[in-house]
């Protein structure tokens, strides 16, 4: 059961990953993670921990279209955490013909087995839940691929430190504002992966429709369009609005987020905002989402939706697979 999943998510940190074949990792100062849906959302947070880090995410078929040279640099890191997801075999299978450097992180399936084949080295992470609630088995696989180990240990004191019952009232109490509303998530690029999460969670737990975008950008295009004309005011008017703050944004950004509120809220859009809080980033980035997970649970309740399960997702890949 997903509630479960949801209460039981801190326990992941404190799993310890362990890297089969460990001698075939060659070391990088590069990386690329390729991956699909909750899959490559590792690769995204490690960029909100450091903006800095030379990591970046692919979600397609085959391989970015880097140069030859910066791909034969980088680690390839194939994550998919059924082990079964067809762009991310492409991928993995393409970096192969290619002679790259390559790692798999799943929870078994065929991409293990092909590591297992191939004598590649390889992460495997706990079965048995949906990818969007192992995030926390896959960012701690991914950071020891990445040869993290610093960021390992400052993730394991989260099974402790994160507050389950607070945000499960938080989140409870969110739901209840958004019943009958559209959410829409706006945060700052920096907060890209947590922004994203939050819209990923209310779709898929939630079973609703959700959007993001982010500040400053959105200023110079989305936000012109709650300020329309009487016949097309239907179109937005079951929007509300999450406004993901962070005191390390830039001054400017929080600024902007103000500004929008009071606009918007002028022309009548209900609007919340939510704190990022946390003794550190890790702390921050999985407090919020957390609390986008209960919140899109007792969303799911509301609407009397199963928030387990992705049945038209599965049903989708069926005939996709179809020849």
């Amino acid at each position: 059961m997903i509630y479960d999943d949801i209460k039981n998510s801190p326990r992941q940190f404190g799993w310890e990953p362990v890297i089969q074949n460990a001698r075939a990792l060659q070391k990088s100062d590069k990386f690329i993670v390729i991956g699909m849906g909750g899959s490559h959302f590792a690769a995204d947070l490690i960029k909100t921990w450091r903006p800095d880090f030379p990591v970046s995410a692919w979600s397609n078929y085959g391989l970015p279209p880097l140069a030859r040279k910066e791909l034969k640099e980088s680690l390839v890191i194939a994550t998919s955490y059924s082990g079964n997801t067809e762009e991310t075999i492409d991928g993995l299978e393409l970096a192969l013909k290619n002679k790259l450097n390559v790692a798999v992180m799943a929870s078994g399936g065929k991409m293990i087995a092909r590591a297992r084949e191939l004598g590649l080295p390889y992460t495997v992470v706990p079965a048995g839940i949906q990818p969007r609630s192992a995030l926390g088995y896959m960012l701690r696989a991914t950071l020891a691929l990445l040869g993290e180990t610093q960021a390992l240990r400052e993730m394991s004191k989260l099974s402790k430190h994160l507050r389950l019952d607070h945000s499960e009232k938080k989140g409870q109490a969110l739901a209840k504002k958004l019943r009958g509303r559209v959410p829409v998530v706006y945060g700052s690029s920096r907060n890209y992966s947590v922004v994203y999460n939050w819209k990923i969670r209310l779709n898929e737990t939630g079973k609703v429709p959700a959007f993001y975008n982010l500040v400053p950008e959105m200023n110079h295009n989305e936000l012109i369009s709650f300020d329309t004309t009487p016949r097309a005011a239907a179109l937005s008017r079951p929007f509300h609005f999450i406004y993901l703050q962070d005191k390390a944004d830039d001054p400017r950004i929080t600024k902007r987020m103000a500004v929008m509120r009071r606009l918007l809220g002028a022309r009548g859009f209900r609007s919340e905002v939510v704190t990022l809080s946390g003794k550190n980033s890790w702390e921050k980035i999985f407090s919020s989402i957390m609390l986008a997970d209960w919140t899109a649970y007792y969303l799911a309740r509301h609407y009397r939706a199963e928030p387990e399960m992705v049945k038209m997702i599965e049903e989708f890949k069926r005939l996709v697979a179809k020849k």
